[in-house]
């Protein structure tokens, strides 16, 4: 089905069916709020409890078909991604307002993450073990853990529900998904496609609504065995022991303050472009926004120089339009958020290098110049997660010094280093605090994602590492 052919309200999908919501809610396009994107659906908790036991149901099914199906369904809905990138990135563009081509880009990394995990499919894990005991055989092998309640984050509407519901169906769980409510359209048009990929009626249900009602009502549910969130960390904290406290699963993804860091020896017009696309890069809305650099003395100024001439000249506008380098701020809470950090920076004494002001263009829309800080570490500004167009500079004596300030964080998500050194390079790899590291790589984007400290919780959700949380393992013993 095309977009155009598109409900004039998205509703829920559950059991197979297409349901009304109890209440309608409007989704607006960021750069230019004139615009609704669409009117949908939203939820009760009663419906959301009507969605978890038609999964319940389908997964006595669903759970026992035979690999090859479950990759043919992960394969279609791979390619009809893939086959309708720019007509999908457009909606996304709309709906969240990251620049088309990041939009259609990610459109295509989520065609491609379901296509792998149809080869997943295909490679059902199991070993078998030689038993203490004389002529007993040992089997294990992985099953699915159950019904799955995916919580999505709006920043990445199309990939990061995808590297949930992806694993989950490979394994053969039946999901539940509720997308963030400030990306409605397009968690819809990514349930169309899953709608019509094969799964039997309700091994994939879409339930749209507030976290408060469907989102508590997922993770409260008995008959819910895991739920993969990915969002903030006070929420995120909350799902934990709500659901921990009942014995379901959980997976947390819940941001970083990433670091990063820019030697001496490093090429700075290469490391200038790094920070650039991996502070600003998605209006600095994704967990992995480098908005702490850490700079050695030697070259700081410079490299704030090269930085500042960047930022001057990115283009901030709408995000269809031809040549725009950076979009809106989701919406007007997060404007006023992000508003919020960069005063608070200001009164607390960090350097305001440029930008941080609330911009005019020739739509109305969410619009803030890219904001750029001298900062000290006690600073929040360095510090907190903001989730904005905004990073912050630090200066450093020497390596090992930038090292430490690349640590003094408990949110170590991904972390990034400059260098032309192999030595700083391998050692920054070993002892940074992060789930993940980049040598002279933006902090944006990976085939991997995870972290060891405070930002998250569980085993991986992509890659191979998925069927560690989406799937339990049982072993047989067996008379030879």
């Amino acid at each position: 089905m095309k977009l155009g052919d598109m409900q004039q309200t998205p509703r829920h999908l559950i059991n197979g069916r297409w349901e009304i919501g109890t209440t309608t809610g409007v989704s607006v396009n960021p750069s230019d709020t004139r615009e609704v994107v669409a009117e949908y659906a939203r939820a009760d908790r009663n419906q959301a409890g009507q969605a978890v036991r038609a999964a319940a149901d389908a997964l006595r099914h669903w759970g026992r078909t035979a690999p090859r199906r479950r990759a043919d369904v992960l394969d279609f809905v791979g390619s009809e991604l893939l086959a309708r990138r720019d007509e999908l990135g457009t909606l996304l563009a709309r709906e969240e307002g990251k620049p088309l081509s990041e939009a259609v880009a990610e459109v295509v990394r989520s065609g491609h993450i379901f296509k792998f995990f149809a080869g997943e499919a295909l490679r059902a894990p199991g070993e078998l073990a030689a038993s203490m005991h004389q002529g007993v055989q040992v089997e294990m092998t992985r099953e699915p853990v159950g019904v799955v309640g995916v919580l999505s984050a709006w920043n990445f509407p199309f990939a990061i529900p995808a590297w949930k519901i992806a694993p989950a169906l490979a394994f053969g769980n039946a999901v539940v998904f509720k997308p963030a409510e400030r990306v409605p359209a397009c968690g819809w048009a990514l349930a169309e496609i899953i709608a019509r990929s094969g799964l039997p009626a309700g091994a994939f249900n879409l339930i749209m609504g507030s976290g408060r009602e469907v989102g508590q009502t997922l993770v409260d549910h008995p008959l819910v065995d895991a739920v993969s969130f990915t969002g903030s960390g006070p929420v995120g904290a909350r799902i934990l022991r709500s659901a921990a406290a009942r014995g379901a699963r959980v997976q947390l993804e819940m941001g970083g303050k990433n670091p990063l860091v820019v030697l001496a020896d490093a090429d700075l017009e290469h490391a200038a472009e790094c920070a650039l696309q991996g502070a600003y890069g998605s209006a600095g809305q994704h967990c992995q926004a480098s908005s702490r650099i850490v700079v050695e003395a030697r070259v700081h100024d410079d490299f704030v120089d090269r930085l500042h001439r960047r930022l001057a000249a990115l283009p901030v506008g709408h995000a269809l339009e031809r040549g725009t380098g950076m979009g809106p701020v989701v919406d007007e809470r997060q404007l006023a958020q992000d508003l919020e950090h960069i005063a608070r920076a200001r009164q607390e004494g960090a350097e305001q290098v440029f930008g941080g002001e609330r911009i005019e263009r020739p739509t109305p829309g969410h619009y803030l110049s890219p904001a750029l800080f001298l900062a000290r570490p006690e600073h929040r500004i360095a510090r907190d997660e903001t989730f904005g167009p905004m990073a912050c500079v630090l200066r450093a004596d020497d390596y090992e010094h930038a090292l430490a300030l690349a640590n003094d964080t408990p949110r170590g998500l991904c972390a990034g280093i400059c260098t032309t050194s192999l030595k700083h390079a391998m050692h920054f790899k070993r002892h940074a605090r992060a789930g993940m590291t980049m040598v002279n790589l933006p902090t944006a984007g990976a085939d991997f994602q995870g972290d060891r400290r405070e930002p998250g919780h569980s085993p991986r959700e992509r890659g191979r590492h998925a069927a560690e949380f989406f799937t339990t393992v049982r072993t047989g013993y067996m008379l030879a």
